[in-house]
Formats: C-alpha cells, sequence, structure tokens
C-alpha cells in the first residue's frame, strides 16, 4: 500500500484541491481508498494575480518567477496540511496551476487564440509551482509536469486523466462517459470493459465548464460573487435558445477530436462577445446565466452526439459543475433517457477525483507505467508522464 498525495488547481481557479489515498496493484488493476481530501483556497491576492496572467496581463520576468515561487508555497502547504492527522505520504502528484495552454497546429491550435494566430506545430502547456520547490518543503518525493512529454510526442497534453478513468470507472457491461466539469469541460468515453476497450476511448475536452458562468456571476454582480451557488440565479432566468445555436456555431465545437481548450479561448474576450450579442435580445442577468449554462450543457450533448460511435449508457459527472443542481438538470434534460449520475455514485469522489488521477499518475510514473492515452490526446506513443523529483539530500 502507498500513501501518496495529489493536487491540482483547475481552470477555475478556486483554490487547490488535495486528496490523500492508499494505492495498491499494477497498471490499470489498482484499487485506491480515499483517506482524506479537501479544498484549499488561494490567498485574493494570489488567485488574482493567477487571473490576470491567463487572461493575458503583460508581467516582468521577476514577476513572473515570485508567481511561480508563490504557487509552489501554496501547494506544499496544502500538501503537508491534508496529511497533519494522518500516516505521512511518500508520494505526491502536483499538476500545479496551469496559466497557459496551447494546442498544437492542426487541431484547436488553428483557432485565434487572443487576436493571434497559432502558427506551431508543437503544443505549450505551462502549469506553475515546481515540483522540486514542493518536494523539498515538503520532505516528500514528487512528479510534476505531467503535460510535457505527451506534448512532445505530438499530444494535446489533455485531457490526462482518461486512463485513470479507465482503471477506476470502466464497467464490465456498460459504456460511460466520465464527464468532468470544472473551468472547462472535458469527457472520457469507456467502452465496456473487453479485449480492446482501452483503444476505444475517446477523450476531449468538450468546451466551456464554469469558466464563463465564474466571470459572468463576478461581471453581473460588479464583484460581489465570483460563482452561482447551486444554479439558483440562472435557474431564475430563461435561457435565449438562438443564441445557444449562435454560439454552437463558433469553430471549437466542430472540429473532431483529439482537441483540447482552457481560458485562451474560453475566457474573458469571449465572454464579452457573448455579452455584446446577448444585447439584441434584451437579456436579464439572470437571463444571461441562464443562456450561458445552456451553453455549457449544450455544447456537451452537441459534442456526445457529433464524436461518439454511440451514445453511453450512463453519464458520470464530477468536478465543480456536478454541484451545479440547474445545469445537472439542463444536463439530463437534453441527454433523456441516459441517466446522468455522478462519480459519488459509483463509488469515486466527485469533487476530487481530478486530484485522485494525478496521486494515480504519480504512482504511475513510479512504477514506470505510461500515463498518456494516445487516442485522447493525438500523441505518437504511450509515454511516461511527469518529471521526478528526489528530495535534496541536505534537505
Amino acid at each position: 500500500m502507498t500513501h501518496v498525495i495529489g493536487l491540482i488547481s483547475g481552470t477555475s481557479v478556486d483554490g487547490i484541491d488535495a486528496a490523500l489515498i492508499d494505492i495498491s496493484g499494477q497498471d490499470l488493476d489498482i484499487k485506491i481508498d480515499l483517506v482524506a481530501s479537501a479544498t484549499y483556497p488561494y490567498p485574493h491576492d494570489l488567485r488574482e494575480r493567477i487571473l490576470a496572467v491567463c487572461a493575458g496581463a503583460a508581467i516582468s520576468m521577476a514577476e513572473f518567477a515570485e508567481l511561480d515561487d508563490a504557487i509552489a508555497l501554496a501547494f506544499a502547504q496544502s500538501a503537508q496540511n491534508i496529511q497533519t492527522t494522518h500516516q505521512k505520504a511518500t508520494l505526491i502528484g502536483s499538476h500545479g496551476q496551469t496559466v497557459y495552454h496551447r494546442p498544437p497546429l492542426g487541431g484547436a491550435g488553428e483557432l485565434l487564440s487572443r487576436g493571434e494566430l497559432i502558427s506551431s506545430p508543437l503544443g505549450y502547456s505551462l502549469q506553475l509551482g515546481r515540483g522540486a520547490v514542493i518536494a523539498n518543503l515538503t520532505g516528500i518525493t514528487t512528479v510534476s509536469n505531467f503535460r510535457v512529454a505527451d506534448i512532445a510526442a505530438g499530444g494535446q497534453g489533455a485531457p490526462l486523466v482518461p486512463r485513470v478513468d479507465a482503471a477506476l470507472l470502466s464497467h464490465p457491461q456498460k459504456d460511460r462517459c466520465v464527464q468532468n466539469i470544472g473551468g472547462i469541460g472535458n469527457v472520457t468515453y469507456i467502452p465496456p470493459r473487453n479485449e480492446n476497450w482501452l483503444t476505444e476511448i475517446r477523450a476531449w475536452d468538450t468546451g466551456p465548464g464554469n469558466s464563463l458562468l465564474d466571470l459572468a456571476v463576478e461581471h453581473l454582480s460588479a464583484g460581489a460573487k465570483n460563482y452561482d451557488e447551486d444554479g439558483c440565479w440562472a435557474a431564475s432566468g430563461t435561457p435565449c435558445h438562438p443564441l445557444v445555436e449562435q454560439w454552437l456555431s463558433q469553430d471549437y465545437f466542430h472540429l473532431p477530436p483529439p482537441k483540447s481548450t482552457g481560458r485562451e479561448l474560453f475566457g474573458v474576450t469571449y465572454l464579452h462577445q457573448c455579452l455584446k450579442d446577448a444585447e439584441t435580445y434584451q437579456l436579464s442577468s439572470a437571463d444571461v446565466l441562464a443562456t450561458l449554462t445552456e451553453l455549457t450543457a449544450a455544447s456537451i450533448v452537441h459534442s456526445y452526439r457529433t464524436f461518439l460511435p454511440q451514445m453511453p449508457q450512463q453519464v458520470l459527472l464530477c468536478g465543480g459543475g456536478g454541484r451545479n443542481l440547474y445545469l445537472k438538470q439542463r444536463l439530463q434534460m437534453l441527454l433523456a433517457p441516459v441517466p446522468v449520475l455522478t462519480t459519488d455514485e459509483v463509488g469515486l469522489n466527485a469533487d476530487f477525483k481530478e486530484a485522485i488521477a494525478f496521486a494515480v499518475l504519480a504512482y504511475w510514473r513510479q512504477l514506470g507505467v505510461p500515463g498518456n492515452l494516445p487516442t485522447a490526446t493525438g500523441a505518437s506513443q504511450e509515454v511516461l508522464l511527469g518529471e521526478v523529483h528526489e528530495v535534496s539530500k541536505s534537505a
């Protein structure tokens, strides 16, 4: 039994999700037990700096170094806090904080990003919060920088959790979609576990998750709120379906997988265009939120109907969007008769599934087990994911 901590802060930049798990087994035949989990919010100033950089704010190299240091320190403190009353972990898997993600040319990378045409055939993804710092502050071997190896092999570097989803959420008879709704939505389609099932898994980013909703709430509330609790505000409005159809014509939704995206596309600039489009319909604030929520739900369903080999028999939600009751209701309505559940209902914590996944990826890295799925990311081959940072002998 190995005690591993998984750490991640997603595109919503809500805070650092930490999961302490016990894990045993080999390759896809693993068993996990969630020992402890918690979310540690960023200090307000640090969160604002991260969001500004994600939105394209220019900073000096000195400011960049300070930001990287601050994020690494916050991640290390989260790892220390999660194990204070438990047996000390022997391994940390830290995703870090994504501040920039650019898919390779030939996929979503052909889209405009902040008004500039992406011309590189290679992808690029930057996560701050150096693993070497976390290792030496905690005294625990840390695996970080998970995306670069997949990108070097020609992949998108995202999504990286499908192989973990396959190990923990496959079913012998049913095909499932595991739908994570963080700032960005991503799906893993898992066919029934049979002889060739692993090669038939598909995964990609479906588009906006909570990112546009959170930005809209902050804008419409003049900064008084930063998210729509339970989707109550959106539920009080009426979605404008012609506007949703207009937004669904955006190029990203029609690109075939493998594909990935982020705030570079579905961020502040995109929201402002959505708000401008909404002026034509004279929508209330609640109507705007209902329409943006409908976009998230409709883009997920459009993605399934367009790119899956067949509709799944179950959809399993995880991530913060799974707690948005209005969004979940809209998904269930649009996907009927396919049942929409949460991963909690099949035995895997929905709030901390992503943190658990990076703990598993770190465990696989130590065992020498590849962590990516080329059918999901478009990489040319399976590769080991993550850079291993041992504790300095002098520490």
